[in-house]
């Protein structure tokens, strides 16, 4: 998901809102892949192009000789039965109709030095935030108030994005990120092979340390923010560059990374990954790898994307995923005090539908996407830097299906926590199950300048509606 911004100064806070380039979305079928549509963009079919190829078994070595005659065998991906090539654009529709061929596409894009430790190893005693009120993780009032004993503990979340910060001992405990699992899959081959093992903590981009602030938490001067599963463990695992967009190759490499994990040397802790990035278009690697990731026991939570009535973002749009998309609370701006309004506004109890809108840009769902639910991704404040290089400590509101992805994943952690047996299938039914239906309605809120503005939705941008923690630990076994 290309990771495009809007900044609104707010005192020392600012926003940024992630808005991806509408494009066409459609669901995967291997005649689909077989056809030419994927060349529809193409201009000059002699361009070389990266292809992933799914085959129907594992590669034999005549099939590969033949693979070669198209273009530049670059890997393989034996889990898969796959084959990541380099040829021409006008060779796709043979590469599609070899027999042993399951399905081939081009590539598809996605978009989304020491420093002083943090001196406390979890925020679950931290102060909140709206938007962890709405999901009934905390009830803002003075002092700790977590309300549930839930906390991730155990739990691992692979968080599948940029990376972290230089500076990311500033803003988290050192002991909730398990950097000796941190990595990077950015090209068409193996970290080890591309890149320094260490450019997953020298993040250009900030994406993937607000994302991770949302799980965990984090500290803001002498104080401490809560997270929605402050005690579980984040794997960053950056997939996406310097500006924020990637390849669906490297992202397949990177649920492939985190299955192996789940099932050696983590074998017998929960796992969630958290994807908040998307693009156009299902890529056949891609689904594969996700196929086999929710095989082997792995949760797997993707952003709706930001395209609004252009249609969900792909994985997320895929059936097998819980896809997050982005609800925003009417109190959010409401005057006065807007300065501090993400620390002292408290979102009414019971959590009501009438409280809450869904954002105009949340991804909504066109026919064969599959939208599950909706959690906070408007105006969440996290750490956030413009200048990587800065060890200051600053912070920005973001808004966007990515800001909602990982208040799912948090919740699924909570979840697996009490039940460590969980399924994907199981975790996706019990969070549809429990929600909080929010019908199509138009709501008028405040925006930042305290002006007023009415948004609008129809039932495709809600799924089952808004998630809430209590509920879902309620129902989960």
């Amino acid at each position: 998901m290309r990771l495009n911004r809007r900044f609104v100064a707010v005192a020392v806070l600012a926003l940024a809102l992630g808005c991806a380039t509408d494009q066409p979305t459609a669901t995967y079928t291997p005649n689909m892949a077989r056809s030419t549509v994927d060349l529809a963009a193409t201009k000059n079919l002699n361009q070389p192009i990266d292809i992933n190829v799914l085959l129907v078994g594992p590669p034999t070595p005549a099939q590969l000789t033949e693979l070669a005659t198209f273009g530049n065998i670059q890997d393989e991906m034996a889990e898969l039965n796959a084959v990541l090539m380099r040829a021409s654009a006008g060779d796709l529709p043979a590469i599609q109709a070899l027999p042993y061929v399951l399905a081939a596409n081009p590539d598809q894009e996605r978009d989304g030095s020491p420093v002083d430790a943090v001196a406390v190893s979890n925020f679950s005693d931290g102060r909140n935030t709206w938007n962890l009120d709405a999901i009934n993780v905390t009830n803002i009032q003075p002092g700790p108030d977590r309300t549930t004993t839930f906390t991730g503990n155990g739990v691992y979340i692979g968080v599948l994005d940029t990376g972290l910060l230089d500076s990311w001992r500033i803003y988290f405990p050192q002991e909730r990120i398990a950097s000796q699992f941190a990595t990077a899959f950015q090209g068409r081959s193996p970290n080890s092979n591309a890149q320094p093992t260490n450019i997953w903590e020298h993040d250009q981009n900030s994406h993937g340390t607000h994302v991770t602030s949302t799980i965990l938490g984090y500290q803001i001067g002498a104080a401490t923010i809560n997270g929605v599963a402050p005690r579980a463990t984040v794997i960053p695992v950056k997939v996406l560059n310097q500006n924020g967009s990637g390849w669906s190759s490297a992202i397949a490499r990177g649920i492939l990374y985190i299955t192996a994990l789940h099932t050696g040397p983590l074998a017998g802790h929960p796992m969630v990954i958290n994807m908040s990035l998307g693009g156009g278009g299902l890529d056949a690697l891609e689904r594969a790898a996700i196929d086999f990731a929710i095989a082997h026991g792995v949760i797997i939570v993707a952003a709706a994307g930001n395209r609004g009535n252009a249609g969900m973002d792909f994985p997320g749009a895929y059936a097998p995923v819980i896809s997050a998309g982005a609800s925003g609370w009417i109190g959010e701006w409401t005057p006065p005090g807007n300065g501090n309004w993400w620390n002292n506004r408290q979102v009414a109890e019971p959590t009501v539908a009438s409280d809450f809108y869904v954002a105009p840009f949340s991804g909504r769902a066109r026919p064969g996407q599959d939208l599950d639910v909706l959690a906070p991704g408007s105006w969440v404040v996290g750490p956030f830097q413009l200048n990587s290089g800065n060890l200051r400590p600053s912070y920005f509101f973001l808004g966007g299906t990515s800001m909602a992805t990982p208040h799912i994943a948090g919740i699924v952690a909570l979840m697996a926590e009490k039940d460590p047996a969980l399924t994907a299938s199981q975790a996706e039914s019990i969070l549809e199950a429990t929600a909080i239906p929010l019908p199509a309605a138009s709501r008028t809120i405040f925006t930042p300048s305290g002006a007023t503005t009415t948004v609008s939705w129809g039932a495709n941008a809600t799924g089952a509606g808004l998630a809430t923690a209590d509920a879902a630990l309620a129902a989960t076994p």
